[in-house]
């Protein structure tokens, strides 16, 4: 068959409920998706207030009823849908940066209070970070080298995840 004639045939059963499912799958991930991501989305009124309407239903089987009405508003507008979809995907690219972030962090910590590799650890911490105070953070990570403690382990990632931001 040519290219013409795929494109002109309508879609299989199958297919039809495959993407059914697509869209039930992305309206479950409005309803479960945190407040502050939620009301940074940028969506059609009627939409947002069914999302809205679904997040905040409490049982599991009324819940389940709404998340089908969602997804059915979204199915019977392709626009809306695209938007949500591109969204969404962008904030899944911006979590996966906070996370590799988030465990680069934590390995830097790691090897601070390491002492074979405190060294190193901290020169490269004062070259990722020059606004870094280096006293403090040596400091905290002899307290965890000689008395393993938990509370300047937590401390020394606060202050790295600062100098982040």
């Amino acid at each position: 068959m040519s290219k013409e004639l795929e494109t002109d045939l309508p879609l299989s059963r199958t297919k039809q409920k495959q993407l059914a499912k697509e869209v039930e799958q992305l309206a479950m991930q409005l309803t479960a998706m945190s407040e502050k991501a939620f009301k940074g989305l940028n969506m059609p009124e009627g939409i947002a207030r069914e999302a809205a309407e679904a997040r905040s239903t409490k049982g599991h089987s009324s819940q389940k009823r709404q998340i089908k009405h969602l997804a059915g508003l979204l199915r019977n507008s392709e626009a809306a849908l695209a938007q949500i979809r591109e969204q969404l995907q962008g904030l899944d690219q911006v979590s996966r940066t906070e996370k590799k972030e988030f465990h680069q962090l934590e390995k830097l910590r790691d090897r601070l209070c390491e002492e074979k590799t405190f060294v190193a650890a901290l020169a490269e911490m004062t070259a990722n970070f020059p606004q870094a105070d280096e006293k403090t953070i040596a400091r905290l990570a002899g307290s965890v080298h000689q008395h393993g403690d938990k509370r300047a382990y937590r401390e020394i990632f606060k202050r790295l995840r600062d100098c982040l931001e």
